[in-house]
């Protein structure tokens, strides 16, 4: 059973929300982050983005990032730009992108079942990621950005939903991407305890987008309650700000691979070493998407060509070795390119397929990289599957869109 719970969300002022809403942390780097809040004192990349208010090159690691975070969060929040609710509320979160919508409940869930296996994730985590975010989480004293979680759709939650969109949302704003985005309070007490006891028929939680965040508000959890001689469990620091989506609604995006070298091969010998495992011809049509599984991309010397693995090749009986990235890696960039270790390697980089085939063109063609090899992406079906069999999937296998904006809603863990 997964517990979900109601809070007093901090939230912007409805006619201010679309200057605060903003991206995630994690899609921006410093640069980009400090363009698009230019000219915008209420954006919330300055709460989650600190640095891009202090002096060019500072270590975004530093004491002063962080407690410019809170300091610039405390002012939104004496200036009222941010507003607690009064009454604890669910929230309902809707995004809609290209005319397909997908809606999620905004609530607290218990960092206790992250530890006992019950939010499952599929990734691994950085240390120096993970420990960012702890130290921004601590010292806000609030989870600034939700974690994005999903679930096994249940019957008797969609229908709640579908009548809950029906009142008036909060707030209803289209962002500089065209992702319309749209909130809904649920605080009706009967309303409340209907979610908090549906969800107790949901066996498991599955981490989609926020591995860090998560392993991070997990840690702060374990650390207040190992620092609290008098913990009781219902503290709320115990409880970490979660968007929860069924899986039936979801879409994985590509998430595509270039590599800077040939490992010494002309392309005619890297094609040749590719013929032991795959069928190669050349693609159909400009920037070709792989159809199917087993099925590749390869953009290199201004070609694209379509890569189809052979029978021997296709499968290795196992869920994450069943996976086209695994196949990849263990056929084309381990063997012949000599790229073993996805974290670490600097001769290889990942694009996700919100950019497009046309972003790989551009980085091979302007000879930043050699070659580039796009992907079908994986399944919502397969992601469960490998987080149930309590297996990790490569780096960089899943890419969530739309993204969930940040500044919406806060949680405060006091």
């Amino acid at each position: 059973m997964a517990t979900f719970k109601p809070f007093k969300a901090l939230r912007p002022r409805p006619d201010l929300v679309e200057l605060v809403a903003s991206r995630p942390y994690d899609v921006l780097d410093s640069a980009e982050a400090k363009s698009e809040a230019e000219g915008n004192p209420h954006s919330f990349l300055r709460v989650i983005k600190p640095e891009i208010d202090l002096p060019e090159g500072i270590d975004p690691y530093s004491d002063e990032v962080y407690d410019k975070g809170r300091e610039n969060f405390s002012g939104l929040c004496r200036e009222e730009i941010f507003r607690q609710d009064s009454d604890p509320s669910f929230y309902l979160y809707r995004l809609t992108m290209n005319g397909r919508p997908q809606v999620g409940l905004v609530g607290c869930c218990d960092y206790r079942e992250y530890y006992e296996g019950r939010i499952k994730k599929h990734e691994l985590t950085r240390t120096i990621k993970e420990n960012d975010r702890v130290r921004h989480v601590e010292c806000l004293n609030a989870n600034a950005e939700p974690v994005f979680f999903s679930y096994r759709g249940d019957e008797r939650i969609n229908e709640f939903v579908l009548s809950a969109l029906e009142g008036e949302p909060i707030y209803d704003f289209v962002a500089a991407d065209e992702v319309r985005h749209e909130l809904w309070t649920i605080s009706e007490h009967e309303k409340v305890r209907f979610l908090e006891e549906a969800f107790l028929s949901v066996s498991d939680l599955y981490v989609a987008d926020g591995h860090h965040r998560t392993a991070a508000a997990a840690r702060v959890g374990q650390k207040r309650k190992e620092s609290n001689p008098l913990h009781a469990g219902s503290e709320e620091y115990n409880f970490f700000l979660a968007v929860l989506f069924p899986d039936d609604q979801l879409e994985i995006l590509d998430y595509n691979r270039v590599v800077k070298d040939l490992n010494g091969l002309s392309p005619d010998d890297f094609l040749a070493a590719l013929a032991d495992d795959f069928e190669i011809k050349p693609a159909r049509g400009r920037c070709p998407r792989p159809h199917e599984m087993r099925e590749f991309s390869l953009y290199l010397d201004g070609k694209w060509y379509e890569l189809i693995a052979l029978s021997e090749s296709a499968s290795a009986g196992t869920p994450v070795g069943d996976l086209d990235v695994t196949l990849l890696s263990e056929k084309v960039l381990g063997p012949i390119l000599g790229i073993t270790d996805l974290r670490k390697d600097d001769r290889i980089d990942f694009v996700g397929g919100i950019r497009g085939l046309e972003e790989l063109e551009r980085r091979v063609d302007s000879g930043e990289m050699a070659a580039a090899f796009a992907l079908y992406p994986v399944s919502m079906e397969e992601l469960l599957t490998i987080a149930d069999a309590g297996e990790i999937m490569p780096p960089k296998t899943t890419w969530f869109e739309p993204k969930l904006r940040s500044g919406l809603f806060v949680h405060d863990l006091e």
